[in-house]
């Protein structure tokens, strides 16, 4: 059972950013521009959801954990 109840887009979210800081950090990545772009935009999209004003969301850990299960996801987007 989950210890946080994330809600799903806020999971997406973390996900996508996990997936463009990748995708940035590669040797000479393509579209630099555009992944900073859209590591802005997850960031606020991620630091500014609504959960974080919930109970749940108050824990810093919450914010850790989220980091952790999302970045273990890494085999669904290995392309």
């Amino acid at each position: 059972m989950d210890r946080y109840p994330f809600p799903d887009d806020l999971i997406a979210a973390q996900r996508e950013w996990h997936a463009a800081y990748r995708a940035l950090a590669a040797s000479r990545p393509r579209h630099a521009a555009e992944l900073r772009r859209r590591l802005l935009l997850l960031s606020v999209r991620i630091h500014w959801h609504p959960f974080w004003s919930t109970p749940a969301g108050w824990s810093p850990a919450a914010r850790v954990e989220l980091r952790r299960m999302t970045a273990a996801d890494r085999r669904t987007d290995a392309a």
